[in-house]
């Protein structure tokens, strides 16, 4: 993706990989809207909410579709604008030191299986590339600000897979409390019908 977005990172290795969750319009997936946000060519008349949001200059690495494809906006190496006003161990400006990864989805429906697989293999390539200390979510960084990934994450199951897979030392770099809820809702299968997608 041809993505403007991004610079220089000033200071430091990076560390931090950030978990994000976005869906736009709120609340619906699909389409192209996530991506036309983060390469600045987001149609202000496409979607109410879209007048509020089309002059925001923001990107994320990487993006995780609800079928699992994976998108690369920015370079690890570079500075991607994900995090904004935020802090972590006592450092401020996560996006010095972090990768952002965004997944397609929001607070209210649970993530699919996939994503979570696509997830946990990339989390280990990045691991292996760069000396990552802690995988924690947007709102672990900017509490009270951010709310994403959000109470439908499962951080417990993204353990279990990263554990299975790519084994107990890169499990244990999840800092959220990785306990996967046991009245987790029942996954919805995409693509949703119609009528019984969020408005």
């Amino acid at each position: 993706m041809n993505c403007p977005n991004f610079d220089n990172r000033v200071a430091g290795e990076v560390c931090l990989a950030v978990i994000h969750a976005i869906s736009l319009p709120p609340n619906r997936f699909g389409g192209d809207a996530v991506e036309r946000l983060f390469t600045n060519t987001l149609d202000p008349d496409a979607h109410p909410f879209f007048r509020e949001i089309h002059g925001l200059r923001v990107s994320a690495h990487y993006f995780i579709r609800r079928d699992g494809k994976l998108i690369q906006f920015v370079q690890p190496e570079m500075r991607a604008w994900h995090a904004g006003v935020s802090s972590w161990r006592g450092r401020e400006r996560c996006n010095d030191f972090s990768i952002g990864i965004e997944l397609e989805g929001c607070d209210t429906l649970p993530f699919e299986p996939v994503q979570y697989e696509v997830l946990a293999d990339l989390l280990a390539d990045l691991c292996s590339r760069f000396p990552i200390e802690g995988i924690t979510g947007h709102s672990d960084i900017a509490p009270g600000r951010k709310t994403d990934p959000g109470p439908m994450f499962a951080w417990g199951r993204l353990k279990r897979i990263l554990e299975a897979r790519h084994g107990a030392r890169l499990a244990g770099l999840i800092e959220p409390q990785a306990e996967e809820p046991a009245d987790e809702p029942l996954r919805m299968a995409w693509p949703f019908p119609m009528d019984e997608r969020p408005e």
